[in-house]
């Protein structure tokens, strides 16, 4: 009998016993552990904050609304005129404007409020409700509420090309001067 002997765990004599052999674990090892198996992209988050107020003069059970850098709240949904302002302002203890926000009642004046950032521009005098601008090189595309225009947008030309080369500026109206954009690199 060997002095120091290691003996097989108890796990894999059971599993020899009973005809099985162990299987082999194909996780890589990360810092001494193994990694979870879960694979892909990370799913991008919903929301950038999410607060709990209490707004007892805010009627329904949702509302919608942006806040614009100015502060201005647009409301897009809500039942009755009250204020949102509470909501407010307590979503912009953790995030600063602009943003777009939903709330949901979570009882008799308790409120859920939920926020994204949003990027705005200020646009006055431009028709139209939806703007597209392409950039491909020397290559310009506009498109106004889905109909291709002449021309370009100089505002949108240059927050895109601060970005990418190549780039789509989308852009919808807020309220009467201000636009929310979404710009990507092609």
């Amino acid at each position: 009998m060997a002095l120091f002997r290691r003996r097989q765990p108890l796990h894999e004599r059971l599993l020899q016993e009973g005809g099985a052999s162990p299987q082999h674990d194909a996780r890589p090892v990360v810092a001494g552990t193994r990694e979870p198996g879960i694979h892909g992209i990370a799913r991008q988050r919903d929301w950038d904050a999410v607060v709990t107020v209490r707004a007892e003069d805010v009627a329904g059970e949702d509302v919608a609304f942006d806040v614009l850098p100015d502060r201005t709240v647009l409301v897009e949904r809500e039942e009755g005129d009250a204020k949102l302002t509470p909501l407010a302002d307590a979503v912009e203890r953790e995030l600063d404007p602009p943003y777009r926000a939903e709330a949901v009642r979570q009882g008799p004046g308790l409120w859920a409020v939920a926020a994204r950032r949003i990027e705005v521009v200020r646009l006055p005098d431009r028709d139209g409700d939806a703007l597209e601008l392409t950039v491909r090189g020397a290559e310009r595309t506009l498109v106004v509420d889905g109909a291709r225009e002449f021309g370009t947008v100089p505002e949108l030309e240059q927050l895109g090309s601060t970005r990418a080369t190549d780039y789509v500026v989308r852009a919808e109206r807020l309220d009467e001067a201000w636009w929310e954009l979404k710009i990507d690199p092609l």
